[in-house]
């Protein structure tokens, strides 16, 4: 493995990593939308990743990870019983996002502890090629 397609890798995972902080921001965002453009409750969203091949001139067929998509949850949306809300039903129940708080921060935080991980890859490979130059300096 070439060292620059260890930044590839890293740069992948950093890409992936920001992808599912910005979907889970917006979840968080959403957590009490009752009402979308598309009609009834926002619905969760993940994103959805897998390995593949860096196909760039200086990876030499390194794998690295891809954002396949982002897709819906399609769990059920909880019901919720407050008859003065312009959303309730009938009988007084409202749908509610299919978000849970605590998942998400949970989420968050194996996203950002991922993207630090890749930063701190990406530094210990500049730091081995400036030591790979002082090397050949010397």
């Amino acid at each position: 493995m070439q060292i620059l397609s260890a930044l590839d890798i890293s740069a992948t995972g950093l890409y992936a990593e920001r992808t599912r902080m910005n979907v889970i921001a917006n979840n968080l965002a959403n957590v009490n939308s009752t009402r979308t453009p598309e009609g009834g409750p926002f619905r969760r969203q993940f994103v959805v990743l897998r390995g593949a091949e860096i196909t760039d001139a200086s990876s030499t067929g390194s794998v690295g990870v891809k954002v396949v998509g982002v897709v819906d949850d399609p769990s059920a949306f909880p019901l919720v019983y407050n008859p003065g809300h312009p959303d309730a039903n009938a009988d007084g129940y409202v749908a509610m996002p299919n978000v849970n708080v605590v998942e998400e921060m949970v989420d968050m935080m194996t996203a950002v502890r991922a993207y630090e991980a890749n930063i701190t890859a990406i530094d210990a490979t500049k730091g081995m090629v400036r030591r790979s130059l002082d090397i050949i300096r010397e």
